[in-house]
C-alpha cells in the first residue's frame, strides 16, 4: 500500500489492541471461533469509514510511504472495540432513573407518565436531549434505538443533537391514545399527523432513521394500531419499536383489552407490526408460538437485564433465543434500567444467565453489544465490527481504569478473562475515548 497504489485515502491512523467479532453467527459456539484480536495493531480511517486493519509494522510502513501526513492516535495500552449498540432506551426517563419501589404498571403511572409530560416544552427537550446523548457517548454507546415522548418536539430535539454529531440514531415519538393521563395522550389522527411530519423531516437524514413507536398494546386502541400499520406499509424501510411480554400483569391486561387475539404478540402481528426492523423489548414471558412468530417474521428482541431485575419482571431466556434463531440485541432500558453503561448491562446479563444455568461467555456478551445488536437492527452491513467499509464508530477502553481492575486484570491469562473482568467490574470509567463517524466525541477527563 503506497501513495501510488493504495485504493483509499487515509485521514487518520489508530494504534492499539483491537477486538471484534466477524462472520455470520448462528450458535454461541461460533462466536469465539469468529472472535478477532489484534495485539498492537493499526487501523486506517478515511473520514468516517474504516479502510484497513492490520499489523503495526505494515501500517507504519504504509504511513512512511505516503506523500501526505496522517495524524496517528496511539492507544497501545488500550483495547479498541466497535461502538456499543443499545437496542432499547427511553431518553425522557433519564432524570427518573432509579425510581424506587414499583413494578411495571405502577412505575409507569407514578413516575414515567408525569416525567414524560414535561417534554411538551421544546427548551426542556433540547436540554435533556443534550444530556442524554452525552451520557450515551460517555458510556461508549454510538448507536441507539430510542423512545421519545408523545410530543413530536421531543424527537425533533433528540435528532437535532444526534445530527450535529453525524451519529447513527434511530428514534420515534411515542404513540398512545388510551389508558394514560391526558397530558401524554393524543388522538389516532394527531398521532398519524405528527408521526408523518417527523418521518418526512428526519428519516434517512444523515445517519438517522425513524422508528414507529406505539408504547405497548394497553395504550394503543385498534384505531391507533391501524394507523401504525398504514404508515409502516407506506414506508417499508422504517423501524418499529415497542414492548412485549415484560410483566405478567401487563399480559393479563392485554388479554382483557384484546380478548379475540390468541396472545400479546398476536395483537401486533394481526396489525402487520412484526417483521424485519421490528424490535420488541423484554420478551420475558413468551409462549412457544410467540417465539416461532418472532423467528418466522424475522423480528428482533432487545434484552434488558438491568430493567428486568429492577422492576422484578423476570428473567429473559437467552438459550431459547438461540434455539429459535431470533435476532437479539442488548438494551439498557434507561430509566427502568439502572445504568447507561453497556459494560454494566452485560454484567447483569451474565447474572440473569447464571440464574437459569446459562453460562454467558464474555465473547458472547460483547457480540450481543456489537455485531449482534447491529444484526438486530439490520445494520450489520454498516456497523458492529471492524471490517473494511464499515462506519468508524469505535470505543477505546481502558481495562485498568481503577486500582481493583488493574490488580484483577494483571492476574488474567487470556483475552476472555480480561473481557469478563471488564463486563463485571467495568463502567463509564473504562471509556477512554468514544469515536463517532471517525471523530473523537468523548474524551475521559484526566
Amino acid at each position: 500500500m503506497t501513495s501510488n497504489t493504495s485504493p483509499f485515502t487515509i485521514t487518520r491512523a489508530l494504534r492499539g489492541n483491537f477486538f471484534d467479532i466477524g462472520g455470520i453467527i448462528k450458535t454461541p459456539a461460533e462466536i469465539e471461533a469468529n472472535a478477532r484480536y489484534l495485539e498492537d495493531g493499526m487501523m486506517f480511517l478515511d473520514g468516517g469509514k474504516i479502510v484497513w486493519l492490520g499489523s503495526r509494522e505494515e501500517g507504519e510502513k504504509t504511513l512512511m510511504e505516503l506523500s501526505y501526513p496522517v495524524p496517528l492516535d496511539d492507544y497501545r495500552d488500550k483495547l479498541l472495540v466497535p461502538g456499543f449498540i443499545d437496542t432499547h432506551i427511553h431518553y425522557p426517563q433519564t432524570e427518573m432513573i432509579g425510581a424506587y419501589g414499583e413494578q411495571l404498571l405502577e412505575w409507569l403511572n407514578n413516575y414515567t407518565f408525569p416525567t414524560e409530560a414535561q417534554y411538551h416544552d421544546i427548551d426542556y427537550a433540547n436540554k435533556m436531549s443534550k444530556f442524554f446523548v452525552d451520557q450515551l457517548l460517555n458510556n461508549g454507546t454510538t448507536t441507539a434505538l430510542v423512545f421519545g415522548t408523545v410530543h413530536p418536539q421531543s424527537v425533533d430535539a433528540l435528532f437535532t443533537v444526534a445530527a450535529a454529531l453525524n451519529m447513527r440514531l434511530i428514534a420515534g415519538k411515542v404513540m398512545m391514545d388510551q389508558n394514560a393521563p391526558d397530558s401524554v395522550l393524543e388522538t389516532p389522527e394527531e398521532s398519524e399527523r405528527d408521526t408523518r411530519t417527523l418521518i418526512d423531516r428526519w428519516h434517512n437524514h444523515k445517519r438517522l432513521s425513524y422508528a414507529l413507536t406505539p408504547r405497548f398494546v394497553p395504550t394503543s386502541s385498534p384505531e391507533l394500531l391501524a394507523k401504525v400499520r398504514q404508515i409502516r406499509q407506506e414506508h417499508p424501510d422504517i423501524y418499529l419499536q415497542t414492548h412485549l411480554c415484560e410483566n405478567v400483569d401487563e399480559i393479563s391486561w392485554v388479554k382483557s383489552l384484546y380478548p379475540e387475539h390468541q396472545g400479546y404478540l398476536d395483537v401486533y402481528h394481526d396489525y402487520g407490526l412484526t417483521g424485519s426492523r421490528c424490535v420488541f423489548a423484554h420478551c420475558i414471558h413468551l409462549h412457544d408460538a410467540e417465539w416461532d412468530c418472532l423467528h418466522d417474521t424475522d423480528s428482533s428482541i432487545a434484552f434488558c437485564p438491568t430493567s428486568n431485575l429492577f422492576l422484578g419482571s423476570g428473567l429473559f431466556d437467552i438459550n431459547t433465543s438461540w434455539q429459535k434463531q431470533v435476532r437479539l440485541g442488548m438494551g439498557t432500558d434507561v430509566g427502568a434500567g439502572t445504568s447507561f453503561s453497556m459494560l454494566q448491562t452485560l454484567g447483569e446479563a451474565y447474572k440473569v444467565g447464571q440464574l437459569q444455568k446459562y453460562r454467558l461467555s464474555a465473547f458472547e456478551a460483547f457480540y450481543h453489544a456489537t455485531l449482534g445488536g447491529a444484526r438486530a437492527l439490520h445494520l450489520d452491513d454498516k456497523i458492529g465490527n471492524f471490517e473494511a467499509g464499515k462506519e468508524a464508530d469505535i470505543v477505546v477502553l481502558d481495562p485498568s481504569a481503577t486500582a481493583l481492575q488493574q490488580l484483577r486484570t494483571g492476574n488474567c491469562k487470556t483475552l476472555a478473562e480480561k473481557l469478563f473482568v471488564l463486563m463485571t467490574l467495568g463502567d463509564d470509567r473504562n471509556i477512554f475515548r468514544t469515536l463517532v463517524d471517525g471523530k473523537v466525541v468523548y474524551q475521559r477527563p484526566d
